[in-house]
């Protein structure tokens, strides 16, 4: 059986499994976490939940929670200009970070191949801030976010885009070295269960090389809460996630490391999650089921996309941050959108699929690649935004 084949019947199950679990009081559901959040889990769901249609969790009560302010601070990228300028870019506001002098001249902002970003919202006087991905190194994030001057004792929750060392790399140095800053009732949000995987390199000669594994262990000695988000939800009350992301378009999923379905020590993802042809290769092609993307409505403007790295196409994490909010309107789509290894054809595809979708901007990071930017602004003039690290974007009232 082919994975991604899988029946409407069986995604429509899926939905119903984990929507009985999140929803609750019949409003788009919400994890606060500013209180005890609800918990998901999908022991022995032997199917993907990225195969089907988008899940919306939209209700009779309205899309998600609207926000009048978003800012993104990219805290670790794999690039840094510290020429760019500070400017405004149509209802955009981009924040450039320059060098330090002085006393500061040996502190610099680091970038690496990664990416770890700092977001804070606002709706009237209630503000919120998370921190999505952390970067590849133990120190990179620390580094930055102490540069940057954001507060870590300000951060309501945690957001973990995928299992990848270069956006989970920097997340346990973080615990070890500050969680007697961070809230004492700290969430960390995934998108399911493969986030937990081993993860290997296989060269085309050799032996698998580790590419890591997140230790649950750690974030439970750490006392951080793990909430499973396979469906979208409300993350502290103005941010929401769109949950496993469907496959429904051209996209596929690029050339990545591969995974391993299974623990070992106590260590690893338990391979019940998955359909009986993955469980039976020890190692076996990462399909990214439940890499999931952050996102916000921006009053007056529409959503702001978030993909991290957009293993599962950056159209399709589009369409599903639609299908999750009921809102049409795209503001802004930003991040990794994972094209780096793809041919001309094919990135001129996603570019006008982009296009089609009709984003007021699009602000490419990370894994996208310099030929997406290049055909993106060629294609969509005046709507490509550069970034690098230490930038910050804000959306909405500015």
């Amino acid at each position: 059986m082919d994975l991604e084949d899988l029946s409407r019947r069986d995604v429509l199950r899926l939905g119903a499994l984990f929507g009985g679990t999140l929803l609750a009081g019949g409003t788009f559901m919400g994890c606060d976490s500013k209180s005890t959040p609800a918990k998901a889990t999908a022991k022995g769901v032997a199917h993907q939940p990225g195969s089907g249609d988008a899940v919306a969790l939209r209700t009779s009560d309205g899309p998600p929670p609207l926000v009048d302010r978003l800012t993104v601070t990219v805290v670790v990228d794999s690039y840094y200009d510290a020429t760019s300028k500070t400017d405004k870019v149509g209802n955009v506001k981009v924040e450039r970070t320059g060098l330090a002098h002085g006393e500061e001249l040996p502190r610099q902002l680091k970038s690496e191949w990664g990416l770890g970003l700092h977001l804070a919202s606002a709706r009237a006087d209630e503000t919120r801030n998370y921190l999505l991905d952390f970067g590849l190194s133990p120190t990179a994030g620390l580094d930055n976010l102490n540069f940057l001057k954001l507060d870590i004792a300000a951060v309501d929750a945690l957001i973990l885009s995928h299992g990848h060392y270069d956006h989970f790399g920097g997340l346990l140095e973080l615990l070890a070295n500050h969680r007697n800053r961070l809230r004492d009732d700290l969430t960390l949000y995934v998108g399911g269960e493969d986030t937990f995987c081993y993860r290997f390199r296989v060269p085309d000669a050799g032996d698998p090389q580790s590419f890591g594994v997140l230790d649950r262990r750690v974030l439970s000695k750490s006392n951080v809460e793990v909430v499973m988000a396979q469906t979208p939800m409300v993350i502290g009350g103005q941010a929401f996630t769109t949950g496993a992301i469907a496959r429904n378009s051209f996209e596929t999923v690029q050339p990545a490391h591969r995974v391993e379905l299974g623990m070992r020590d106590g260590v690893g993802c338990d391979s019940s999650h998955f359909s009986p042809e993955e469980k039976a290769g020890a190692i076996v092609p990462d399909k990214f089921w439940y890499e999931h993307a952050t996102c916000f409505n921006v009053k007056d403007r529409g959503l702001v996309i978030i993909s991290s790295c957009g293993h599962a196409g950056i159209v399709n994490t589009i369409k599903a941050a639609q299908a999750a909010s009921g809102v049409e309107k795209v503001h802004a789509v930003l991040g990794g959108f994972h094209l780096l290894p793809s041919p001309e054809p094919y990135v001129a595809q996603t570019v006008e699929a982009v296009k089609a979708l009709n984003p007021d901007y699009i602000i490419p990071m990370h894994c996208t690649g310099r030929m997406f930017a290049r055909l993106a602004e060629d294609a969509m003039p005046g709507r490509l935004i550069p970034s690098t690290t230490g930038t910050r974007f804000t959306f909405g009232a500015v």
